[in-house]
């Protein structure tokens, strides 16, 4: 048997890693600016992580959501009192996308309606209905097209009322920036729009923070700096730092049902584990505020780069648009540089670095982009 192949992969194998260097199997080192999708959020091989973790596995690594699992009630408290939501009820799943599909049927249960706002260009996972909510046809198949999703613009407040107005809708998804789109921000009175349209016509608003949550662009979700609260928020990426995690932070006014959500392997001891550890690096090592620090260094010594036309994001959420003159630029700063990065489209590369970088490490990274600007 051979794998299903539907990834085109750079010819680097990454064997070992700590912090933001990487070191692959023919002994190179890398850095890591890219988190392996924004999943990286404390650093690899975080020592207070290996303990935690490995002590939970010495002790139990698995068992069904049938009992009792202290880990769970302390990872929602932890998580309630770092995000600012303690009021908010946490249901736990395996993935980003996971987490919107309940989040998606968590609101249709409250409202009783079945209809979707999402946004052009918007990505938020690859299930059947998360998928659905993702405005890319390519990773549509037909079995996907029958959800009842409309598409608008971003910051455009005018067409969402527009739909609203129409009183069939369960719920308005949005992420916090859009990733996969290139790194575009809601605007702050957008959002604060969006939340009192919500509340007007008794729409839920979900917010989707997989990519751009847990410290990332300098609060603990992006929807925090337009000063809002959303009803339902979806995370997992930077969760617990590699191991498979998602969780869905659910408004009190919403009541849960024995019955209305499930998963197998969602909040097993081993995942709240490691989703515990990262808080604790987080707070203890302050890296939302290393976020907002190194983020805004970095987006003053880029600004001025030749190769760059526009930068977009916040904190450590950016976005380079590349000039056409400097197509390739990606890969020069992979196979000449050995930096890791994101790309989006055919022009944008995406910085989602651990958020325990360092000033050396982006001044590595901006003298490696000066370099190749010339």
């Amino acid at each position: 048997m051979e794998l299903f192949n539907v990834y085109p992969l750079w010819d680097i194998e990454p064997v070992e890693a700590k912090g933001c260097d990487i070191i692959a199997k023919d002994g190179q080192h890398y850095t890591d600016l890219y988190g392996g999708h924004a999943v990286i959020s404390i650093g690899h091989s975080h020592p207070t992580y290996i303990k935690i973790v490995s002590e939970q596995l010495n002790k139990l690594g698995f068992y069904s959501n049938a009992v009792q699992n202290s880990l769970q009630k302390e990872l929602a408290k932890r998580l309630g009192k770092v995000s600012g939501y303690e009021d908010y009820n946490l249901f736990l799943c395996n993935s980003g996308a996971e987490a919107n599909e309940n989040a998606l049927k968590v609101a249709s249960f409250y409202t009783g309606k079945g209809k979707v706002l999402a946004f052009k260009k918007a990505f938020h996972g690859r299930t059947s209905g998360a998928v659905a909510a993702t405005d890319n046809p390519k990773i549509q198949s037909q079995f996907n097209r029958g959800h009842n999703i409309v598409f608008v613009p971003l910051n455009d407040i005018q067409a969402v009322e527009k739909e609203l107005i129409k009183g069939d809708f369960c719920a308005v998804i949005i992420e916090g920036i859009q990733g996969v789109a290139g790194i575009y921000a809601p605007e702050t009175e957008f959002l604060q729009s969006l939340r009192s349209l919500c509340d007007k016509y008794g729409v839920v608003l979900i917010l989707d923070e997989i990519q751009s949550g847990y410290g990332r662009t300098g609060k603990f979700f992006a929807h925090q700096h337009a000063d809002i609260q959303a009803d339902i928020i979806t995370t997992a990426k930077g969760m617990a730092n590699g191991f498979p995690i998602g969780g869905v932070l659910i408004s009190p006014k919403i009541e849960a049902e024995f019955g209305m959500l499930g998963t197998t392997f969602g909040g097993n001891h081993l995942a709240c584990a490691a989703a515990i550890a990262v808080l604790e690096v987080i707070e203890n090592e302050n890296l939302i505020e290393n976020a907002k620090v190194i983020g805004d260094y970095l987006f003053e010594k880029l600004k001025d780069n030749r190769a760059i036309s526009e930068l977009r994001g916040k904190g450590l959420m950016i976005g380079m648009e590349i000039k056409p003159e400097f197509d390739g630029l990606r890969n020069r700063l992979l196979f000449e540089k050995h930096i890791f990065t994101g790309g989006a489209g055919k022009s944008v590369i995406r910085l989602l670095p651990p958020l325990c970088i360092t000033k050396e490490i982006a001044d590595h990274f901006i003298d490696a982009i000066n370099d190749l600007a010339k």
